[in-house]
């Protein structure tokens, strides 16, 4: 047995925390904490408060850190970005459901989120288990899937009403993952197009594409596949991006919200040949 109480928050995705200050955590502690992300998708920590400092040790037990090229980063700390929504903002980073840095050969492993200022109400984020949402599908559509690979772009950031100052430079070519990948610790099968960086499936236009996709992009992200993270003052969350999309609700225009955040270097991503 660990130091970490750990309560599921539903039946599929998510699960909260708490005993151990992850600024004084062991190695044993950590190392539960990262077989607990595996099995739940997405860990919510309540009352860390976690200075820059501690925010990046943790990252670092994961993986190597993986700086946002899109993200302004907190001064003094480059490794850490700034997820920052102003009073006047009608829009939010992240407000549409998406998986962190999917356009990138080798997608992000996990997130790292800590709350530093948060609004008087809303401001929630949801999760989605993929790999509920692909123990679901029925075994015709999977297996179909199976077969496919889909383009992840990140020219959606070119249109960003979200704060973003994407940069020329910042951009890169589109890049392939299959349809269904196989989680490379867990080794669960998972749905990964989402609909903020996938633009079609290989071989496929986009007109062919998009009525599948715009089908999965809401089978995924049924209301039974998901939890929601209310955040409190010094909540961390940390999930798999491999394992869960995630959506960011813009419930609280007129108030200020701000969020550190870390994203730890993945691998590429293997399809699955069968699901048995």
């Amino acid at each position: 047995m660990g130091n970490w109480s750990i309560e599921k928050m539903t039946g599929h995705c998510g699960a909260r925390l708490r005993g151990v200050s992850l600024q004084n955590a062991s190695q044993s502690d950590l190392i539960q904490l990262r077989e607990a992300l595996f099995s739940h998708g997405v860990v919510v920590l309540p009352e860390q408060h976690l200075s820059p400092e501690a925010h990046i040790a943790v990252a670092e037990f994961f993986g190597d850190i993986d700086v946002n090229r899109f993200f302004t980063p907190v001064p003094d700390y480059p490794m850490i970005a700034e997820v920052r929504t102003s009073p006047s903002q009608k829009a939010v980073i992240g407000g549409t459901w998406h998986t962190d840095h999917s356009y990138d050969p080798a997608p992000a492993m996990c997130s790292i989120l800590s709350a530093r200022q948060l609004p008087p109400y809303g401001g929630d984020t949801h999760f989605a288990s993929m790999a509920a949402a692909c123990r679901a599908l029925s075994p015709g559509l999977r297996q179909m899937l199976m077969g496919l690979r889909a383009w992840h772009s990140d020219s959606s950031f070119a249109d960003s009403k979200v704060g973003l100052d994407a940069k020329t430079e910042a951009f890169r070519d589109p890049v392939l993952h299959p349809a269904i990948i196989r989680h490379p610790e867990a080794g669960e099968p998972c749905v990964y197009v989402n609909g903020d960086f996938t633009t079609h499936f290989e071989g496929w236009s986009r007109e062919e594409s998009a009525p599948l996709l715009t089908y999965l992009y809401a089978f995924v992200t049924q209301p039974i596949f998901t939890a929601r993270v209310v955040w409190e003052p010094g909540m961390v969350a940390i999930w798999d991006n491999r394992l869960v999309q995630h959506y960011a609700t813009g419930d609280y225009s007129g108030h200020a919200r701000l969020m550190h955040r870390i994203t730890v270097k993945g691998c590429p991503l293997e399809g699955v040949t069968t699901t048995g």
